[in-house]
């Protein structure tokens, strides 16, 4: 079977009523992201950095994956589906996807604030300040914040690198180094852009596709299980 290697950012999740990651004001939900998603803020203030973290999470539980999610899980049905998403949800989880890869961490699990290796999974939407991992740090959100390194940016890179066909969905390519993971699928390779914004120049291999993630997705879903 094919690879087929999708990148989704935060427009996939927008259509669920999840905020984007930073608004064109520069703020994520009202906060400075220097305020919310920096370790700074954490050592200045980690009560205020777990509360936000907290209602993104219950934000996160209360939503539901939309049609793009859904119609991404279904691609596994006739390919090898890898996908890469710059979103901490679980959205494409919960719609079925089996095979994904989370560059900026999943806010549905926990982590200690010592040892970023050390993960667990949560039963609810909360994290209490004075619970602790296993080394005895506080537990925060399992968030890869700016200035932290992203562990699983190689893995990506090769992932794309294998590439039979190329899937971006609603991301603007801001944010690196997720922003550079398209320089690795071969130039061979068809390149999928589903956008209301194409963030990509078009090329011989580009089919853009101007259309918001719950129109174009499907749209293209059923174009491949068709030809496949």
């Amino acid at each position: 079977m094919k690879n087929i290697i999708v990148l989704t950012g935060a427009g996939i999740s927008a259509e669920s009523g999840l905020k984007t990651f930073r608004d064109s004001d520069g703020l994520w939900e009202g906060y400075n992201i220097e305020d919310v998603a920096t370790p700074e803020a954490w050592q200045r203030n980690p009560e205020l950095v777990q509360q936000f973290y907290n209602e993104r999470r219950k934000n996160v539980l209360e939503s539901q994956p939309n049609a793009a999610h859904l119609a991404l899980a279904r691609l596994q049905e006739k390919y090898n589906v890898t996908i890469i998403t710059q979103n901490i949800d679980d959205l494409h989880e919960r719609a079925g996807s089996t095979n994904v890869v989370h560059l900026h961490g999943i806010i549905t699990r926990s982590q200690s604030s010592i040892n970023p290796n050390l993960t667990y999974p949560m039963s609810g939407w909360e994290i209490k300040m004075g619970e602790t991992c296993e080394l005895g740090s506080q537990l925060r959100a399992h968030v890869v914040w700016f200035g932290e390194a992203v562990p699983m940016i190689e893995t990506a890179a090769q992932l794309c690198s294998e590439a039979d066909v190329f899937i971006l969905v609603g991301t603007s390519l801001a944010v690196y180094p997720a922003a550079g993971l398209i320089h690795y699928v071969p130039r061979d390779v068809t390149r999928y852009i589903i956008d209301l914004n194409i963030p990509v120049s078009s090329g011989a291999r580009v089919v853009e596709m101007p259309y918001k993630a719950t129109i174009g997705v499907p749209m293209l879903v059923d174009k491949l299980l068709t030809n496949a």
